[in-house]
């Protein structure tokens, strides 16, 4: 405690004619008042930031950051006092439709083992619902940093919309041949003109399994996490307002701004910032398949 003037805590219990000990009692039991205090408006601060989208976790970290140490359950015992808890996902509906004949590509993303960007990603569609009408988002995602690296809104879920995402992507990211590009079976995907680019393009198209969502989990998450985040925690007047809100999401504070556990709590970007800074070389990526006795040996690099 401050001495206040010339006067020592000594003489000001003197003067008082209070105890010392009484003193420190008295400190012990207001201390904790006022550290909580200045710890929720730091969370009050960190949740009004980021738009109630952050949960206890990455308040946790984000308050790491500013040198305030407190345990997650302080956290979130402080949040629910404040009615800061983030915002609850709803049910997640699929969009894909595999009911077709075209050629279904090899699962090759759940066997590759990644060293760098631009080396695997996935992409799916969702749908977003609107005041009077459905639209559909395409999105494509690099695995390695988790960045979103291409996206298309439209009102159909024709060809177009993944071409879109697609053509964004590689104007963004100029990849060199030999990117796994991994989607789900629907037709958007497996299409003539859709695998076509990606052979133009040196890609090599990989589709998850029939029934298992959890082959495309990476960018399933992203959804999740978009749909939870902004979605359903806001209001679109039209199909224009929701591309403009989008873009300040996707563009501005999901690959710029928001921390990501798998990324050492790191930003997308920032992510692939540092690796630049240390000068990373990537290797090529590995594929590790399943070899049963006696069988053939696989090749171990993606050519």
């Amino acid at each position: 405690m401050a001495v206040q003037g010339s006067l020592t805590v000594e003489r000001m219990c003197q003067l008082l004619q209070v105890s010392r000990a009484s003193f420190y009692r008295w400190l012990q039991r207001s201390e904790p008042v006022r550290e909580d205090m200045e710890l929720r408006v730091a969370i009050q601060e960190i949740a009004l930031q980021h738009r109630g989208r952050y949960g206890s976790r990455r308040i946790v970290r984000e308050l790491r950051d500013r040198g305030l140490r407190a345990n997650r359950k302080r956290v979130v015992r402080l949040m629910r006092k404040d009615n800061l808890l983030a915002i609850h996902p709803r049910a997640f509906v699929t969009t894909t439709d595999s009911g077709h004949e075209l050629e279904v590509a090899l699962n090759l993303a759940r066997h590759m083992k990644l060293t760098g960007i631009n080396q695997l990603w996935v992409a799916d569609i969702t749908y977003i619902r609107l005041r009077c009408e459905f639209v559909y988002l395409a999105v494509v995602l690099d695995v390695f940093s988790r960045k979103v690296v291409g996206w298309a809104l439209a009102r159909s879920l024709k060809a177009e919309l993944v071409l879109e995402a697609l053509q964004q992507s590689i104007q963004q990211r100029q990849p060199a041949p030999g990117l796994v590009h991994h989607s789900d079976r629907g037709v958007q995907y497996a299409c003539a003109d859709y695998v076509a680019l990606l052979r133009q393009q040196g890609m090599i198209p990989s589709m998850s399994r029939p029934g298992n969502p959890y082959d495309n989990a990476f960018c399933e998450s992203f959804i999740k996490t978009l749909k939870r985040e902004e979605i359903y925690a806001s209001c679109y007047r039209d199909l224009e307002d929701l591309r403009a809100n989008l873009e300040v999401f996707i563009e501005q504070y999901y690959n710029r701004q928001r921390l990501h556990s798998a990324l050492q709590y790191c930003s997308p970007e920032r992510f692939e910032q540092q690796l630049v800074v240390a000068g990373d070389i990537p290797l090529v990526p590995t594929i590790d398949f399943f070899r049963p006795p006696n069988s053939l040996k696989v090749p171990e690099l993606l050519a």
